[in-house]
């Protein structure tokens, strides 16, 4: 693989402008594409295999009228003082905002009367309409918003509160600018490792323009494939961080073989031959972990990954080829003032050991402590993940200032907590002799199950094959209680079904966030079992040994479950919420746990596979296991350190999001980033290597002709040259090298 890799490197450089120039002609032709295509009709979420999704299909089947999976609002008016809603004054006021909506837009399918609905408290102090939406909340107009928003206006000017609930006001999340202050920290870190404008900015441009053809084909391709809204921004989180961070490996190294009086063809050629040959696979872990996603069957989470990793692949395309172009129009510029002298320093001169080599000799002289004090810390930090609970952010984790969160408060006063997560009980009769009976029955059990409030009659189709009832659970939709009366109502379903042939369906946002739950739970084993599995092979073709493929996983482990611990002592807890602007403390995302491990285990790996190929290219060439792990040290560390650096910059700037989903992401991705990158990487696995010895680099005769040879050392490269790349032999450093590791 390095010697094609160097014949691509060198090709790049001498094509440089056939190179760039088809680059950017595949930005643009994205650009327009996103630019041309029309707008995202939907961002349907569906649950495959779930009880709550067979209801909902057979709702949209047998109440075709209805709009099952159209957009819904509701109205909360809360009368002023001692008032009530049913004053005369006030309910004039409310009719008049009904005969509103009604005739505000074509694209409502229907609007309740609040005192024909019994949609009034008992203490008369808060009433709502209840508007229902032919299309979905992606396909409303901005005139029917518009409307929806301006309906209690004049209610407002006689005194009274009101506010608007439901997904009808669903809208693209607000991330600020926060973003941008991720990549000026960014900027700011590549000024400083490399000391040169021009060095500093390549890794910037290349990852813009990465991310750029990434998120504008997610965009041109998201009516055509139900992409949602979330997916272009983590394909722009993640395709941000390893962009930069796999130009900054290429460029790290291009300029040690400058520093080592190589031709610029021939430096270009050999950095991506070597430092290119770890990306490769640093990119690949990535996109297993992201395409792996796609066994938890859930379609919605399978498009996420699938369109980050193609914003991967599209990174370590570019680092391949874009970046050894763009180094042959920044010519000698791209080494820093500092750098050039250190070159021309003598080659006898002696090194200043730099903090990654200081750091290193002291993890040899103290392997056991440095162990000790980071797994402890680390599962001290991990303590809080024992008390996880999950389900999916609702209106109630909105911030205060959100109308849809004032709506919701109001709701939860006036009617009860439940009331935000009414059940939807689907009972099919087809297959029942006496369907009303039935469906009665179903009725009855449940308005004396324990944690129910009110139960509405069953409402049968025109055909009468199928009835709707609608429970209120007594809790938020989010509690453990509102997840037990479910459980008690589809356990109950099972007995009316073997009695009278009419199955019992529960759905509605409340139960599906519960089905959604359990199938992450149910497939974070076998997710966990395949990613790693197969990352475990990868890494073991990389380093020819079983043991650092293995410590490489368990740390990785100890990595994230820290990280979920801090993630629960922050959202779950709110401790130091207000910090990071959590308003609304609650049960994590479902996805959160299984969507860490896909993402950050492929980015840890990327750590691993940059530090550890140095520490193996310096014990394959003759050194001892403790040097070894000093000169990768020496080579590796800065920029390892800058690129975790840049990657908690850049997820961490996600954290100003307005939606609760991206701020959760990108709080326990820089979280996550900072425990492996510092804590496991810089600190454990050199620790376990000096422990090892050369039992860290052994593997069996046998497994050692199975594997293939896929040269990630240069080794075939450095034999076809007759020449030694830098950081080859192990036998010290020019003074190029030792200026660009020095920190």
């Amino acid at each position: 693989m390095a010697t094609f890799l160097y014949k691509l490197g060198r090709l790049a450089f001498r094509r440089r402008r056939y190179v760039a120039l088809i680059w950017v002609a595949l930005l643009a032709l994205a650009g327009f594409g996103a630019a041309s295509a029309s707008t995202a009709t939907s961002s349907s979420f569906s649950i495959p295999g779930t009880e709550a999704q067979r209801a909902f299909d057979l709702l949209e089947q047998r109440f075709p009228g209805a709009s099952a999976d159209g957009a819904s609002a509701r109205v909360v008016f809360k009368a002023p003082g001692s008032e009530k809603m049913t004053d005369p004054a006030n309910k004039a006021e409310v009719d008049k905002v009904v005969r509103e909506l009604k005739s505000g837009s074509d694209q409502i399918a229907s609007v309740s009367d609040p005192y024909a609905a019994g949609a009034v408290s008992k203490n008369g102090s808060t009433a709502y309409v209840s508007v229902s939406y032919k299309v979905n909340s992606m396909e409303l107009t901005d005139a029917t918003r518009d409307a929806l928003e301006d309906a209690g206006h004049a209610a407002q000017k006689s005194g009274m509160t009101v506010e608007i609930g439901g997904d009808a006001l669903q809208v693209m999340p607000e991330t600020g600018a926060t973003e941008i202050i991720g990549v000026a920290i960014a900027a700011v870190v590549l000024v400083i490792t490399f000391g040169s404008l021009i060095a500093a900015g390549l890794p910037l441009l290349t990852a813009l323009i990465g991310v750029g053809i990434g998120v504008s084909t997610i965009t041109a391709l998201a009516n055509v494939l139900d992409l949602g809204s979330t997916t272009s921004t983590l394909a722009m989180m993640i395709g941000l961080a390893v962009g930069i961070d796999y130009a900054l490996f290429i460029v790290s190294r291009y300029r040690a073989e400058l520093a080592e009086g190589r031709e610029r063809e021939e430096a270009a050629g050999r950095a991506v031959g070597t430092a290119g040959s770890a990306v490769v696979f640093a990119g690949l872990t990535v996109v297993i972990a992201l395409v792996g996603l796609a066994v938890v069957n859930i379609p919605m989470l399978s498009k996420m990954g699938f369109a980050a990793a193609g914003t991967v692949a599209i990174a370590v395309l570019i680092a391949l080829t874009l970046v050894p172009a763009l180094l042959g129009f920044a010519g000698k510029r791209v080494m820093g003032r500092k750098a050039r002298k250190a070159a021309e320093a003598p080659d006898g001169a002696e090194a200043k050991p730099n903090m990654g080599t200081r750091w290193a000799r002291f993890v040899l002289r103290k392997p056991v402590w440095v162990l000790l004090v980071g797994v402890i810390g680390l599962g001290t930090i991990a303590v809080p993940a024992a008390s996880l609970e999950m389900g999916l952010p609702d209106e109630g984790s909105q911030p205060t200032s959100t109308t849809q969160r004032r709506a919701y408060d109001l709701l939860s006063e006036g009617f009860g907590p439940g009331f935000n997560g009414p059940l939807m009980v689907v009972v099919d009769t087809a297959d029942s002799s006496d369907g009303k009976t039935a469906a009665k029955q179903v009725t009855d059990e449940i308005s004396s199950m324990k944690g129910v409030v009110a139960v509405t009659p069953a409402q049968f189709n025109k055909a009468g094959d199928a009835a709707m009832i609608t429970v209120v659970p007594k809790d938020r939709p989010s509690s453990v209680e509102t997840e037990n009366v479910v459980h008690a109502i589809r356990d109950a379903g099972k007995d009316i079904k073997s009695d009278t042939g009419a199955e019992v369906l529960v759905t509605g946002s409340t139960a599906m966030n519960i089905d959604f739950s359990q199938k992450m739970n149910d497939a974070l084993l076998p997710y966990l079992a395949l990613v790693v599995g197969l990352a475990f092979l990868l890494l073991m073709v990389v380093f020819r040994s079983v043991l650092v493929p293995l410590k490489a996983a368990l740390g990785f482990l100890l990595s994230v479950v820290a990280a979920l611990g801090a993630v629960v002592a922050v959202f779950q807890w709110g401790w130091l919420g207000s910090l990071f602007g959590v308003e609304q403390t609650g049960p994590i995302m479902s996805m959160m746990p299984i969507f860490m491990v896909g993402v950050v285990f492929g980015l840890a790996m990327d750590y691993e596979v940059f530090l550890v190929t140095r520490m193996r290219e310096a014990y394959v060439h003759g050194e001892k296991p403790g040097q070894a792990i000093v000169t990768g040290f020496r080579h590796g560390a800065r920029v390892v350190t800058a690129a975790a650096v840049i990657m908690m910059a850049v997820f961490a700037g996600f954290i100003g999001s307005s939606e609760q989903m991206v701020k959760m992401i990108g709080f326990s991705l820089a979280i996550a980033v900072f425990f492996d990158a510092f804590v496991v990487r810089m600190a454990i696995v050199p620790a376990v290597l000096a422990l090892l010895g050369k039992r860290a680099w052994s593997l069996p005769r046998w497994l050692d002709r199975i594997l293939p040879n896929v040269d990630v050392e240069g080794e075939g490269l450095r034999e076809q040259l007759g020449g030694t790349p830098e950081g080859g032999t192990g036998h010290g450093d020019t003074g190029g090298e030792r200026e660009l590791t020095r920190v």
